[in-house]
């Protein structure tokens, strides 16, 4: 067996005549496609075409996939559309190199192979995938806000056809080994031990190649494509307004106009990407998808070496951690007064895990994993202690006294508190450094942040136990200053607060939401309230309103006293039927001009102010914190990013103007000048 070797590109040639073209990128944890990689690859496929070869197989010398997509940082680099022009096009070549070869080509998919990474296995003649949880193929461009560029959108169509190829590059999900299969995205899904065999056979005795049915190819036909590229449109449209986000109008547009010439759909490609990554949703995305990163940076497994965990208070919050945890791997004991109050977050976290884990040997695993500890043992070898009971501080400091006391010295002990100081809580400790907060956001299996809540004297092998559980769970960790409201509560809650008060001076509800909506957040602040409770945010906000001196809106209250408190009473802000908002859609249109403003301003000036006061430690953090934990326009950036595009002084000018309309509360804060 010859080799040939290269930095990023491995190249062996068997008995048999079958070239194994080896990626492992240097000192990389996953294999991306930079443009020095795709220039690589470049060259070995003009030396391999010099080869007389009877197959040619790709594969990674990576356990975690196969190709995670495009290097996204080099994406930050690009100064002009022409440059990123010049970068698709180079890559384009590549791959239309791979596709041209003469002998029959393979790429063997384990792990993920996303993006730029399945558009390298689409320029082959064949895909065999492993048969593995972890195995993921799919075209999540969008969420970057551009698409494929390396020919995708023309070989996932030609391949799968347009509705199943449309669904992946649309939504940007990606699929499982056995699904790919059946959509014929992978001609063979084997054990992950038989990958390289099936490759050499497919190569040795190539059979015939997918290709996507014929209905679908009808689909294609000019009349046909125009009058479903319209019906796509406006599927898209209630999750991606064309104003915020582009990327996936031009996806159907590219096969609207240009289908059934491949040179010109693979120029107009990469035209159409070129311009989109110069656009500020393109550079948003990236930065959002970057700030992902810094989060999950912030803590690390090997800090905590995690086996048991055990929860106290089985309410919605405390059920679903538990639930969270088991479902990760870890056995977890869940806590509170008598069993039939633990049976129902039993029963959801069952739900659960049938969702997530599809196998019933899986879920009985996870099952057997959660067990009701109404004695509460097990405390006693946990690892991880997490109290999730209700709000009130004499109950949360009695518990403490008792876990304290049976727990081992070096577990961690957490409040999964939403308001409360830890300076408060933890008088009654022995060791009060010992508490940290773990504040999981509802739903906990939705929502990917967790506030790690530590004080001044919190020891930092403390702060890290709490922040590697975050990362041993799946979870976006943020670094808090034990504080008011902590980041997410302190700044959404007087946009919230402000809906309100909107509302008490006669702006319609509908009106308040949907200005809320078309900036670019993911529901309005009066459903937002509904949902969260109308209890729980009159709590908060009592809590906020006392140290910050703000406003606590009347109509708040009175709702509350009258027992409306959103959607789980049927009734809050809106009325609800089947769980759904009734509104009246013929008053969103009434919109005062500075409504917007008198929204979303509340919010950067808060986030301004936590910056100021060290709550957390940097821009980036709270960007990422106020994004992963509201919803807060992903296209934008986060707040304070949103502020700087904006211009520092036009935003502190708006401000200005809105103190002298509606009061002090919008007074710009002093954390202004700094920025």
């Amino acid at each position: 067996m010859s080799e040939e070797s290269n930095q990023n590109w491995h190249l062996e040639i068997d008995g048999s005549r079958i070239g194994w073209l080896k990626f492992d990128k240097p000192e990389a944890s996953a294999n991306t496609l930079s443009r020095e990689v795709m220039d690589e690859l470049d060259k070995r496929l003009a030396e391999i075409e010099q080869e007389e070869l009877k197959g040619l197989v790709v594969y990674s010398a990576k356990k975690s996939g196969f190709i995670a997509g495009a290097d996204i940082k080099e994406f930050t680099t690009l100064e002009s559309s022409d440059q990123a022009l010049d970068l698709i096009r180079n890559g384009q070549k590549a791959l239309a190199r791979l596709e041209a070869l003469k002998c029959p080509t393979v790429a063997v998919i384990h792990g993920f192979a996303l993006g730029g990474g399945l558009e390298l296995a689409l320029a082959c003649d064949y895909r065999v995938a492993a048969d593995d949880e972890r195995t993921q193929l799919g075209l999540p461009e969008v969420k970057l806000g551009i698409h494929p560029g390396f020919g995708g959108t023309v070989r996932s169509i030609r391949l799968v056809g347009v509705f199943n190829a449309m669904d992946m590059m649309l939504s940007g999900r990606s699929l499982k080994a056995k699904a790919a299969g059946k959509i014929g995205l992978v001609d063979r899904v084997v054990e992950p031990d038989a990958l390289h065999e099936a490759a050499r056979q497919i190569a040795l005795t190539p059979p015939g190649k997918n290709k996507a049915p014929f209905a679908a190819r009808l689909a294609n036909l000019p009349g046909v494509r125009s009058i479903l590229a319209g019906q796509m449109e406006k599927q898209v449209a209630p999750k991606a307004p064309k104003q915020h986000y582009p990327a996936p109008y031009a996806i159907i547009d590219l096969w609207r106009r240009h289908w059934g010439n491949e040179e010109k759909m693979y120029l107009e490609e990469a035209q159409s990407i070129a311009r989109l990554m110069m656009t500020d949703t393109a550079r948003n995305l990236v930065r959002v998808f970057l700030l992902q990163d810094t989060l999950k940076g912030q803590g690390n497994k090997k800090d905590l070496e995690l086996k048991r965990v055990h929860v106290v208070g089985a309410g919605v919050m405390g059920g679903d951690i538990a639930a969270w945890a088991a479902l990760s791997g870890f056995d977890v004991t869940l806590q509170d007064r008598e069993e039939k109050f633990i049976q129902p977050a039993l029963d959801r976290a069952r739900k659960l895990f049938e969702k997530k884990l599809k196998k019933d040997d899986k879920i009985q695993d996870a099952v057997s994993r959660l067990r009701p500890d109404v004695e509460g043992k097990g405390a006693e070898d946990a690892d991880v202690v997490i109290e999730a009971i209700f709000e009130n501080v004499e109950a949360k400091q009695k518990l403490y006294k008792d876990l304290e006391a049976r727990m081992p010295k070096e577990a961690v002990l957490a409040t999964n508190t939403s308001s409360i100081r830890l300076e408060t809580l933890r008088e009654v400790l022995q060791d009060p450094d010992r508490l940290v907060g773990l504040h999981f956001f509802n739903p906990v299996a939705k929502m990917p942040l967790v506030e790690v809540i530590k004080t001044d004297s919190t020891p930092d092998t403390v702060l890290k136990k709490a922040l590697a559980f975050t990362r041993h769970v799946n979870r976006l960790p943020v670094p808090c200053k034990s504080a008011p409201g902590f980041l997410v509560n302190r700044i959404l809650m007087p946009y919230m607060m402000e809906a309100v008060l909107a509302y008490e001076d006669g702006v319609p509800l509908e009106a308040i939401d949907k200005a809320a909506k078309d900036y670019g957040m993911p529901m309005g602040p009066a459903e937002l309230a509904d949902t969260v409770g109308l209890d729980v945010g009159l709590s908060v906000a009592k809590i906020l309103g006392k140290e910050f001196g703000m406003p606590v809106p009347k109509r708040l209250e009175e709702l509350v006293e009258a027992e409306k408190l959103g959607r789980k009473s049927g009734e809050g802000f809106y009325k609800y039927e089947d769980g759904k908002p009734v509104k009246d859609r013929s008053k969103a249109s009434e919109q005062p001009a500075d409504l917007t403003d008198r929204l979303i301003l509340p919010m950067i000036n808060t986030a301004v102010a936590c910056l100021r006061e060290g709550i957390v430690d940097n821009e980036e953090i709270l960007d990422g914190g106020v994004i992963f934990g509201t919803g807060f326009a992903p296209f934008r950036g986060g707040p304070i990013n949103y502020a700087r595009s904006e211009g520092i002084k036009e935003v502190k000018s708006r401000l200005e103007k809105l103190e002298k309309t509606y009061g002090e509360r919008f007074k710009p804060d002093a954390g202004w000048e700094q920025l």
